[in-house]
């Protein structure tokens, strides 16, 4: 989004938010695929999204349950209106764990991603707010698929034409047609490396917290071996780190990969 877009939009921003904000040096993120604008200050972070698209209440109910488990966001005020949605939410320390030291120590890098997938799979999920099944997230998905929503611009080349998919309704009817076994856990739901922050060689949080929920525990494997796969091998950030195998992490985890489930959620992944 360019300058004058950004500057209209603050204009909108509603006035309780916006005296938390005024005076504020800030900067935009364009990280990530949300269609957001986000606006980064020294404390804090100002998501403003689409009300069409996107409903960040049961975000904010998710954010204010996670409060103690693990470090998140902290909700510091919502608005909405029928055009945008405006979630102010605390800062996470730190640095994306896609920095270019944490690319260039890939076993200090694993260790910490697998230490932060098994604090979510350790908290209790029995009073989980957020508890969406499989079937929940295919509705979604069609819904989008049905509302021209696909952006198929940005996929894996794999998945439309050639061998792939003819195109995302041919993609959301084989998702249908082939769901896996569930395994419940705390899911952060877009487990991506820019989501991962780290300080001091240590988690010092997660953000995009929006979709953490009650989910399955092979989606944030799935996205975690996407994210780190293209990371190194220069599809993201357009740098290549050689000599780094994905599969590593796995080991780290101590456990045999699911090729299949991998698969089934990267290729739900490619409809949102």
């Amino acid at each position: 989004m360019n300058e004058q877009s950004i500057e209209k939009e603050l204009l909108l921003i509603p006035d309780s938010i916006r005296k938390m904000i005024t005076g504020k040096e800030y900067t935009t993120s364009g990280i990530g695929k949300s269609g957001s604008t986000v606006m980064i200050f020294d404390d804090c972070v100002l998501k403003i999204l689409n009300s069409r698209l996107y409903d960040e209440e049961p975000s904010v109910r998710v954010m204010n349950w996670l409060d103690g488990k693990i470090p998140a966001p902290k909700a510091l005020a919502f608005e909405k209106d029928e055009k945008y949605q405006y979630l102010l939410m605390s800062r996470i320390p730190g640095e994306m764990s896609c920095s270019r030291y944490y690319l260039e120590h890939p076993k200090e890098l694993v260790l910490l991603l697998a230490e932060a997938l098994k604090m979510f799979w350790s908290i209790d999920i029995s009073d989980c707010p957020k508890c969406g099944s499989l079937d929940d997230e295919l509705k979604a998905a069609r819904y989008r698929v049905e509302n021209n929503l696909v952006d198929t611009s940005d996929v894996e080349p794999e998945t439309y034409g050639g061998n792939g998919f003819e195109n995302p309704e041919a993609l959301l009817k084989w998702l249908e047609n082939n769901k896996p076994d569930y395994e419940p856990v705390l899911s952060h739901g877009d487990f991506c490396l820019p989501n991962i922050f780290i300080e001091d060689g240590h988690i010092s949080g997660f953000i995009d917290v929006g979709d953490t929920g009650v989910g399955d525990k092979w989606k944030d494997i799935a996205l975690c071996y996407r994210s780190l796969k293209h990371n190194f091998d220069g599809t993201y950030g357009g740098r290549v780190y050689p000599d780094f195998n994905p599969d590593v992490l796995f080991d780290v985890l101590g456990i045999e990969p699911d090729w299949e489930k991998i698969k089934y959620f990267i290729l739900l992944d490619e409809l949102f």
